[in-house]
């Protein structure tokens, strides 16, 4: 299937008012101009709906954490005590140093991480992952899909991590594994005033994005029990552009 009829089976599913998934993925061309930031890159991220790709890279991605979630730059000494001491996230520093080992997570050989609108590319050449900001609402439908044809207890798997981490490093380490688990982020308190009090992201790394291309016409999609589900997102997501 190509993008552009992933497109149309979205609108059809979620209806226009649903905000357009995102692709991201590392390259060797930024698809923008490289633009400063605030200190957390999850709002420029989100912004991508509106139809401006982002470009990430070493220099404008200055958070400590966010440039090791999206591996341009080592662990910082101070961020195990950081993450324990300060945040409360883990119980202990050398938590938080397993947590960062599990991800396996190494320095990328592609200086730049573009975020476009997944209606203003042509094919997957450079994606790692697909996103979406969802709503409950829209969040029943994309997990009602990845759960369609993978009866794993862990085919939507929702591990705590930061923002980014949720949406990057996640995405990447399942594609190294060619894994079929799918993400449900945006549960860091950090993060949270950064997108909509109703909205937390679903991932679909691109492993797993190809295969279940395939079973989307399908899936419950586009039966009658989403369709009344789709009216409701419709009918809310208009009131709250």
């Amino acid at each position: 299937m190509e993008i552009k009829q992933f497109i149309e089976l979205y609108k059809e599913a979620f209806g226009d008012a649903a905000p357009m998934p995102i692709a991201f993925g590392y390259s060797h061309t930024p698809a923008s101009e490289i633009r400063s930031i605030p200190r957390c890159m999850v709002g420029a991220i989100s912004n991508v709906r509106d139809g401006e790709p982002l470009t990430l890279c070493a220099e404008n991605v200055k958070c400590g954490g966010g440039g090791l979630y999206t591996q341009f730059s080592h662990m910082q000494e101070r961020i195990p005590t950081f993450v324990s001491e300060v945040e409360h996230y883990k119980l202990t520093p050398e938590m938080v140093k397993e947590y960062v080992e599990a991800l396996e997570m190494k320095i990328t050989d592609k200086p730049y991480l573009n975020f476009r609108r997944a209606d203003q590319i042509c094919d997957l050449e450079e994606v790692d992952g697909i996103l979406f900001f969802a709503t409950p609402d829209i969040l029943s439908g994309l997990c009602s899909w990845a759960f369609f044809d993978n009866n794993d207890d862990d085919a939507v798997s929702a591990p705590f991590g930061s923002g980014c981490a949720s949406i990057v490093s996640m995405a990447l380490k399942e594609n190294r594994n060619n894994g079929r688990r799918c993400f449900i982020g945006m549960l860091d308190p950090s993060a949270r005033l950064l997108v909509p009090e109703n909205e937390l992201t679903f991932v679909i790394p691109v492993c797993r994005f190809k295969e279940m291309l395939g079973t989307m016409k399908d899936s419950s999609l586009f039966q009658h029990a989403y369709s009344i589900v789709k009216r409701r997102i419709n009918k809310q997501l208009k009131s709250h552009p």
